[in-house]
């Protein structure tokens, strides 16, 4: 038996769903702190870079900086996760990014800005995160008994980061300087580190062979059997390829192309209208997944993906603001209920001892087909139209959701809310059977 705490089944007939302990409290505040910081950092750069001479191509250079250490290392992470201490790492991640991001600071405060130095930053930045990310996953269920309780709400307190992190850094660019932005940045790393620090966590079970101090060897063999826990599972690595689909067809080229057509049609207000829209939607969607809980989590958060059709056909259609704005806030509820019953599932059906190597696959899997997606939107618009490329991304949204639903594997996947330790192997068609609901 492991040290992982066993969770109460949601058959329990008292009902209760435990998730605000203290310990899961600090882990709360942390995480949603430290999404302020994220979501304000691409308002400092650009208004910072900008300020120094620097043009969008050099904002977009230090973004790519900090996504590609992370994209690249997050698989390497999530082995580093699985054999050492998540708590301790994630600590330490921050205080690294509390470190860069100071140094940030001082350096836009000095006036000193070189390019190279703030994708340098970047860089660090990104190794951290990949450090930290795949902890999180294996912390959720360490700390809360009602894992997609515990789910949903920090996927609402990350929509209401996003939807107060531009708004607060403009305001400190506006009142102050882009070098305090990045103070403010680090401060929430501080915050995030501090909570982490105070959190009392229970043990964790241990990575199979305990091959800790084992050298290269170790690692190798510690990535292999994360890459084999995850081809065993038919359920996750086929929605992680249809994700990637999803990221070419879907996501890639939405993001730009509704920026680039809202703006240009009606102007940046309506664009920020939008955006505050999609985020009162992940609200509400966050607020759903608090509340329902399907016994098929995974055909439940696929049928409200259908919901995110709406928004790029609104601008693709050239509708009015208010049916952009409406289609923006139902696709970020789907998109938000998706989420939590993804994450959900995953925290739970994937035995601990593997979990942080799965997630690190999942993220690394769901990320990198998004520039691909981005590097052909340009190119789709110039030749097909924008508004056509989005309303092709709408049905290819529909798609996608027919795709994950065709996957037995994927729609037939019963919940489960019992130990990790209870679990039976993966069957041969990929899915875990949980003993009590066999």
């Amino acid at each position: 038996m492991s040290g992982t705490p066993a969770r109460p089944s949601l058959d329990d007939p008292s009902g209760a769903h435990p998730v605000w302990s203290r310990d899961f409290s600090l882990f709360f505040v942390a995480r949603a702190v430290a999404k302020l910081g994220d979501t304000m950092l691409p308002v400092a750069l650009a208004a910072g870079l900008l300020q120094h001479g620097y043009g969008a191509g050099a904002v977009g250079l230090a973004l790519a900086a900090t996504s590609a250490a992370f994209a690249g290392l997050i698989v390497f992470g999530g082995v580093i996760a699985d054999r050492f201490s998540t708590r301790r790492l994630m600590i330490g991640a921050d205080l690294v990014r509390l470190g860069t991001q100071s140094l940030a600071a001082v350096l836009f405060f000095s006036g000193h800005v070189v390019l190279w130095q703030i994708c340098a930053i970047g860089f660090v930045n990104g190794v951290a995160g990949a450090v930290f990310q795949p902890g999180v996953a294996g912390t959720v269920p360490r700390l809360a008994t009602d894992v997609q309780g515990a789910n949903g709400a920090i996927r609402i307190a990350e929509a209401v980061a996003q939807l107060a992190g531009p708004a607060l850094a403009g305001l400190l660019v506006g009142l102050a300087s882009p070098g305090t932005v990045f103070a403010a940045h680090a401060t929430t790393y501080a915050v995030s580190a501090l909570c982490l620090l105070l959190l009392r966590l229970p043990p964790a079970a241990r990575s199979r062979g305990d091959r800790v101090g084992r050298g290269a060897r170790a690692f190798r063999a510690d990535l292999a059997e994360g890459w084999r826990e995850f081809r065993a599972r038919t359920w996750l690595w086929s929605v992680i390829a249809v994700w990637c689909v999803y990221m070419i067809a879907v996501r890639g080229p939405t993001v730009p192309l509704v920026a680039t057509e809202v703006v240009r049609q009606h102007g940046p207000g309506a664009y920020g209208l939008i955006n505050s829209a999609l985020g009162a939607g992940t609200v509400v969607g966050g607020l759903l997944a608090l509340r329902l809980r399907p016994r098929r989590m995974l055909r439940a958060g696929a049928i409200a993906l259908f919901a995110c059709a709406g928004f790029p056909v609104t601008v693709g259609a050239d509708l009015d603001v208010a049916a952009m704005a409406a289609g923006a806030a139902v696709a970020g509820a789907g998109m938000a209920f998706w989420s939590v019953m993804w994450a959900t599932s995953v925290q739970t059906q994937v035995p601990a001892d593997v979990l942080n190597r799965i997630h690190a696959y999942d993220v690394a899997g769901s990320l990198a087909m998004m520039p691909v997606g981005q590097a052909l939107a340009g190119p789709a618009a110039a030749t097909l139209g924008a508004d056509h490329v989005l309303l092709a991304a709408g049905g290819m949204s529909l798609v996608v959701v027919a795709a994950l639903l065709s996957v037995r594997a994927i729609r037939d996947l019963v919940r489960m809310d019992a130990p990790t330790t209870l679990r039976s192997a993966p069957t041969a068609t990929g899915e875990n059977v949980c003993p009590e609901r066999a």
